[in-house]
């Protein structure tokens, strides 16, 4: 019965979206080395983020984002918690974000060996959860690019 909660919690929360933004950012960060999402609005029907660039990404750039993380969640990758101190933690994740007032002991989520992030959210307990991550539309103004996305169920 407890399992059965705690699932339909998740699934309100819409764990699965907020693990594709983990995913999401990760490629972000390697294909244009910008940092992760300056602002996200994660929802169940479809969630955007915004990244700050240069320049707005091409169309073949975009295509690109969609498979790299279409890749990522077909890996079937375990999505977990560690606890570390911030010292350790800073080692392997961006903590600028993090306020001021966050204890020293942090939950780091990893995504398999793709994504570690200082993260107080809900997760998938692997990407074989999350559906097919597509690109819906997306927009960029003084160096701020706005994509939003669905998740799609898997056949």
């Amino acid at each position: 019965m407890e399992n059965r909660i705690l699932n339909e919690a998740k699934k309100q929360y819409a764990c699965d979206m907020h693990t594709a933004e983990h995913i999401l950012n990760q490629t972000m960060v390697r294909m244009f080395g910008c940092g992760r999402s300056v602002n996200a609005h994660i929802e169940r029907k479809k969630s955007k983020c915004d990244y700050l660039l240069p320049e707005a990404p091409t169309d073949a750039q975009v295509e690109e984002i969609t498979k790299r993380v279409n890749e990522v969640i077909e890996q079937k990758l375990d999505v977990y918690e560690q606890l570390m101190t911030r010292e350790e933690a800073s080692a392997i994740v961006d903590l600028s974000k993090l306020p001021d007032e966050a204890s020293d002991t942090l939950r780091i989520i990893r995504v398999g060996n793709y994504d570690a992030c200082a993260c107080i959210g809900q997760h998938v307990d692997n990407t074989s959860e999350i559906g097919i991550f597509r690109i819906i539309s997306h927009d960029f103004e003084n160096g701020r690019w706005r994509l939003r996305f669905k998740l799609d169920s898997r056949p």
